[in-house]
């Protein structure tokens, strides 16, 4: 049982830090990674397949 604890205590230790940006901001966000929020693949032409319609 203890175990389970300091293993939940882990996580939620390791969760806050990875959004300590995004708890303490004011308007704080998680960065956008996706190929579409990108302003340099956009200049290169580089897309998301999942953008695409594939209906034309």
């Amino acid at each position: 049982m203890k175990l389970f604890f300091v293993t939940i205590g882990l996580i939620a230790f390791a969760t806050a830090l990875l959004g300590i940006k995004v708890f303490f901001t004011k308007n704080g966000r998680f960065p956008n990674t996706h190929i579409h929020g990108n302003p340099e693949m956009k200049k290169r032409g580089i897309t998301c397949a999942r953008d695409k319609d594939f209906n034309k």
